[in-house]
Formats: structure tokens, C-alpha cells, sequence
């Protein structure tokens, strides 16, 4: 009877806690990381007791989301890169890959807290790092054949993409469910190089967006 018990106990625990990590990454990613942690548990189907036995505190679920999220975008772009030769194609299947790219961002980019907690993973910086290689190599392959425009960079992208990211609250469901990728498609039409107006200031670096790293802060 115990040795029956054990593994299907083992099994409830890890369904439930992808159901925690799923609801939080979707929560998060709509309205931010101070969704209250009993909506999160409505959202999964869980009893608050059983997310806090999961994950004690906000910052170790930010976390989980975190880990889960960069490795799914990293692992995406891996894909994408090895399948499609065409670098502004590559680039552009990347950007449109879907809402764990968004949770990136929104993680990465538009939270000072995930900032912190996220900042000081080796394993989410070993993914972002590579991530931002891939993001970096497109992005200079695609202006080397002529089809970005040279004045951009992978750091501006991001940027971009925190902008596209910020919720149309009192816009219909629809309408925000649709607007990331409406509008991207929209941006994209206008990364791609031809004649137009010189824009100012300097490309943005990666660098200039990263998260803070420990012996960053100060």
C-alpha cells in the first residue's frame, strides 16, 4: 500500500506545482508580479496551503516562473536557429514565438522585484546569457545580408518589445490578447532595412538592459 502511495503522492505534487508555475507565468505576465498569491491558486486549482507548501514566499515562485519561462524561450530560439537559415526570418519567429517570450520580458524588463530575485541565479543567467547571444547573432547576421536596417540593435528589440508588452487595460480581451503580436508585426515592417528617417541617438546593447548581476549593484 505505501509503495503504491508514494509515487502517485510524488506524481499529484509535480502536477500540482506545473499547474502553480502555469498559472503564476500567465498571472505575471498580464498583470505583473504583485498578482495576490490566493488569485494565483484560484487561477491553478489549488488550495493556498498547497501553493505555499510549493513555493513559501512570492520571490522563490518569481523564480520557478523565471527559470521555467527563459528555459522555454532559450530552447524555442535553439530551434528556430537550427531549422531556419534565413537570419531575419530566424529573428522574426523568434519575436513572435509566443507568451513565454512575453513573460521574459515582462520579467526581465517592466519588474524591478524579478529584476532582484531573477538577477542572481547562475542557472537563469546561464540561459539569459546564451539567450542574448542568439538574439545578438541574428540581429548582426540579418544586417549583414541586408535585410534589418544597420541603425538597431538586439538591446533597442527588447526594448520594443516592453513597450509592445505594457496591457491595454480597458481595451476588450480580445484586443489585448491579440495587441503583442499585432503590433510587432507592425514594428518588425519597420526594422526591416530601406530608405527612411535616421534615428536618433545610439543603438541600445544588450548590456544596457541586462539584469543586474550581483557584484553590479551597488
Amino acid at each position: 500500500m505505501t509503495t503504491d502511495a508514494t509515487p502517485r503522492l510524488r506524481a499529484d505534487a509535480r502536477r500540482n506545482r506545473d499547474r502553480i508555475i502555469t498559472a503564476a507565468r500567465t498571472a505575471f505576465t498580464d498583470r505583473g508580479t504583485d498578482v495576490p498569491m490566493e488569485e494565483i491558486a484560484r487561477i491553478a486549482g489549488v488550495g493556498i496551503g498547497t501553493l505555499y507548501r510549493r513555493f513559501p514566499d512570492r520571490d522563490s515562485l518569481i523564480r520557478a516562473v523565471g527559470q521555467d519561462a527563459f528555459q522555454r524561450v532559450l530552447d524555442k530560439a535553439r530551434e528556430i536557429v537550427d531549422s531556419e537559415p534565413d537570419p531575419w526570418q530566424a529573428l522574426t519567429e523568434v519575436l513572435l514565438s509566443g507568451t513565454d517570450l512575453h513573460t521574459v520580458v515582462r520579467l526581465s524588463m517592466l519588474s524591478e522585484r524579478a529584476r532582484s530575485v531573477l538577477g542572481d541565479d547562475p542557472e537563469l543567467q546561464r540561459c539569459r546569457d546564451e539567450l542574448l547571444e542568439i538574439m545578438d547573432g541574428l540581429v548582426r547576421a540579418a544586417q549583414e545580408n541586408g535585410s534589418l536596417r544597420p541603425d538597431v540593435s538586439s538591446g533597442d528589440i527588447g526594448i520594443i518589445l516592453s513597450m509592445l508588452l505594457q496591457n491595454i487595460h480597458a481595451a476588450p480581451e480580445d484586443v489585448r490578447r491579440d495587441a503583442p503580436a499585432r503590433y510587432l508585426t507592425l514594428v518588425l515592417d519597420g526594422l526591416q532595412a530601406r530608405p527612411g528617417t535616421p534615428l536618433p541617438g545610439r543603438p541600445v546593447t544588450p548590456e544596457d538592459i541586462v539584469m543586474n548581476r550581483p557584484n553590479a549593484r551597488r
